[in-house]
């Protein structure tokens, strides 16, 4: 078992050397006219090998719960979100019993996440207008629907969207906007002009991939302050590299 696992690991660095090797040794690659779809198609490749598992950093079981994390981690962590969020939901484990909660209560339990006092009205508002759909723990699935959500954006609906519905979405958060200037794929600060801007330049079926992976990038190697250029896979790409 042993011997399996670490050939496992020896073909995937191979894959993920190989990716690399043919993505840097593409003429698209050298050629400075390169589209963003073509780059982003390179930058998909190599992230999806660093990056294999895409899952939520936060923890749900279904998606009622992945929706009301997602408002909470507003202006916070998504480590902190997931201390809190057992205790919410063991006690409000569906609309119909958040939305019947004294507020006051929810706001002793998220108090950690920040901008508690909002945050509890929002999360009970929405709660009452899913209970009222009466779907369970179901959501909607359109950007129109559950932006007339309270407290949800255009960030939390399209991780929605591609978590629940899997559908292409461009999420904004504030890993992605620092990612993607870096790389050159933008230089607007307005995350919904950031989102519609690559919505339209890269292709639909790497969207979400491209999302995940470049908020992952930011986490692990493109940091705010000091980003490890050194280490970053790629470096040969971005035009901010030191």
């Amino acid at each position: 078992m042993v011997n399996i696992h670490f050939q496992k690991i020896a073909l995937n660095l191979f894959t993920y050397k190989f990716v690399r090797d043919v993505a840097f040794s593409s003429p698209l690659f050298h050629n400075r006219t390169m589209t963003k779809a073509e780059k982003a198609r390179i930058v998909t490749r190599i992230l999806n090998l660093e990056y294999p598992d895409r899952k939520p950093l936060l923890h749900y079981s279904n998606p009622f719960e992945l929706l009301i994390a997602v408002i909470l981690s507003a202006q916070t962590t998504d480590a902190g979100v997931n201390k809190v969020t057992p205790e919410l939901f063991r006690r409000y484990p569906t609309p119909e019993v958040l939305a019947r909660a004294e507020q006051n209560h929810v706001e002793e339990i998220i108090h950690p996440t920040g901008f508690f006092r909002m945050k509890a009205a929002n999360i009970i508002k929405t709660a009452a207008a899913l209970a009222e759909r009466g779907e369970g723990t179901e959501v909607p699935g359109t950007m129109k629907e559950l932006t007339a959500l309270p407290g949800v954006g255009r960030k939390t609906a399209n991780v929605i969207l591609y978590h629940i519905f899997d559908q292409p979405a461009i999420i904004v958060d504030t890993h992605f906007k620092r990612v993607t200037k870096r790389l050159g794929f933008t230089r607007l600060t307005e995350p919904e002009k950031i989102e519609k801007q690559l919505s339209r330049a890269i292709p639909k079926e790497i969207q979400s991939d491209f999302s995940m992976t470049v908020n992952l990038h930011g986490r692990k190697y493109c940091f705010a302050r000091k980003p490890d250029c050194a280490g970053c896979p790629l470096k040969e790409l971005c035009p901010s590299a030191v």
